[in-house]
């Protein structure tokens, strides 16, 4: 069964420049001219990835995301301009999945393309770690703290995961970046510490356990 792309993009050229290699590789495309059009078709249908551009008329790319990920974890590409470094850390602390940046080659786009979904795909989610008063389930993408349930992004639980998972191992900023958003971010890595300290305030500072800073290094979840 092919898969589905939704790409939503302002630009009619990019937008049909990008169906057609995706459509050679096989893929079934949808378009979406905005982010209001784009986030409608989205709960419409059932899609295996999102391309979505940041700078967009009546909606952009940092509103509709966040309207997807209110909802869903489907993997998302950002597309942004050359320079904006802003959006593309903002894009990455609510859920982007990797970007690219315009102007693209489309063989590059595609690559990207297969990498995301094959992750999402081969990415084993059933795992269930369990702390004292912690519980991270992969499955359905919750985590128990002290009997209830805490809400938070996915990019947020997967950090957390990824951590717990490796407990008192000590993680790069650079490397918690390409193992949890699945590719390396050349510049700034700010990104990694307004997630963790996101993830801090949500428990408390007496547990067993805890989200370490290692100066001059990185990060660990000590046990």
């Amino acid at each position: 069964m092919k898969q589905n792309i939704l790409v939503i993009d302002d630009d009619k050229n990019i937008r049909e420049v990008v169906k057609l290699y995706l459509r050679k590789e096989g893929y079934e495309v949808t378009e979406a001219a905005d982010g209001a059009i784009g986030v409608d078709l989205f709960f419409g249908k059932q899609y295996d990835l999102v391309i979505l551009d940041i700078m967009m008329p009546v909606q952009d790319g940092i509103e509709t995301i966040k309207q997807i990920r209110a909802k869903s974890n489907v993997p998302v590409i950002m597309l942004t301009a050359k320079g904006e470094t802003f959006d593309k850390v903002l894009a990455l602390e609510l859920g982007a999945d990797d970007y690219i940046v315009k102007p693209f080659d489309p063989k590059e786009l595609v690559a990207r393309v297969k990498a995301v979904i094959r992750r999402s795909t081969q990415e084993d989610k059933s795992d269930i770690l369990e702390y004292p008063n912690l519980k991270i389930d992969m499955q359905n993408y919750q985590v128990i703290y002290e009997g209830r349930e805490v809400q938070m992004p996915p990019k947020e639980i997967e950090l957390l995961y990824f951590l717990a998972s490796r407990p008192n191992k000590v993680f790069t900023r650079d490397q918690l970046l390409e193992q949890v958003w699945g590719f390396e971010y050349f510049g700034d890595s700010r990104t990694v510490d307004v997630h963790i300290k996101r993830l801090r305030e949500k428990f408390k500072d007496d547990e067993p356990w805890q989200i370490k800073t290692v100066w001059g290094v990185g990060y660990k979840f000590e046990v």
